[in-house]
């Protein structure tokens, strides 16, 4: 006789933490499941930011210790970006609840980065991680694919680096990374391979006017929802998810002859190397 079903396992609840935005944590039955390694990608000006900004506010609200680390924006800029969505980011740093590592001005403070190095940076996030002290901890990397824009194949091997030591840290992390319109997939190949889950914007003009969407591509141990969704950035709120849209992901994609054409191209330039 078989051994009776071990329901402890089957029943087994997962932790999730809210990303800070009431109508996207839906979409994810209640958030994104803890110590996740979620890449967050999609064309510039469509909201990855400010995504990144809601998931960090939202962690110092429920006791995270949060680090932001920002690779194409300052340290005030990204403060300031918060501040028009009525968070406040200057006063949590100043409370010592979160920590903004600025990879981009080359400074010579604390919790700045000289350069764009992937070993610097690990170990700069887990100084920052004793800092803040012993707990849950959230981490966005805003844009990882900044430490591959010259070397892309190395895109893999560093998001694994990154997933690898700091699981070890309990950390939930967003990785942004930019979004290549020619192949529909994340800037640099393999990221969306390790990633846990895949958060896509998406934009394009309607009428003569932006429309921006989000859509769950992946997310293990989650009954995401499949669909695409509209958004929006309201001034004084933040992102918004305004409802599902009909529309296809073929929709956002080049032509199939184009597409044809780019893989043809690539595939004679890998001949001639």
């Amino acid at each position: 006789m078989p051994p009776p079903p071990d329901n402890s396992i089957m029943t087994l609840e997962v932790k999730r933490l809210s990303t800070g935005v009431e109508g996207l944590d839906s979409l994810l039955q209640g958030g994104i499941p803890e110590g996740f390694f979620v890449a967050v990608t999609g064309e510039p000006g469509c909201g990855k930011t400010i995504l990144s900004i809601h998931f960090i506010n939202k962690g110092v609200e429920e006791g995270d210790k949060c680090i932001y680390v920002t690779t194409e924006e300052s340290r005030e800029s990204i403060v300031r970006q918060a501040s028009q969505f009525k968070m406040d980011f200057q006063k949590r740093i100043e409370e010592g609840k979160l920590i903004i590592i600025d990879a981009l001005m080359g400074r010579t403070d604390k919790w700045s980065l000289q350069s764009l190095d992937m070993e610097a940076l690990v170990s700069k996030i887990i100084e920052a991680k004793k800092e803040l002290g012993y707990g849950r901890a959230r981490i966005v990397i805003d844009s990882l694919s900044a430490f591959w824009l010259d070397k892309p194949a190395m895109a893999r091997r560093y998001s694994y680096y990154v997933k690898k030591v700091l699981s070890k840290w309990n950390f939930t992390i967003l990785s942004v990374s930019q979004y290549a319109i020619t192949t529909a997939e994340s800037f640099g190949f393999g990221v969306e391979h390790i990633a846990d889950g895949i958060i896509r914007f998406r934009r394009l003009l309607r009428g003569g006017e932006l429309k921006r969407f989000i859509v769950i591509e992946k997310m293990r141990q989650t009954d995401h929802s499949r669909y695409l969704y509209e958004i929006d950035v309201k001034p004084g709120v933040g992102l918004v998810v305004l409802g599902r849209v009909e529309r296809r992901v073929e929709d956002y994609k080049l032509p199939f002859e184009v597409m044809k054409k780019i893989i043809d191209a690539k595939k004679e330039m890998e001949k001639e190397l």
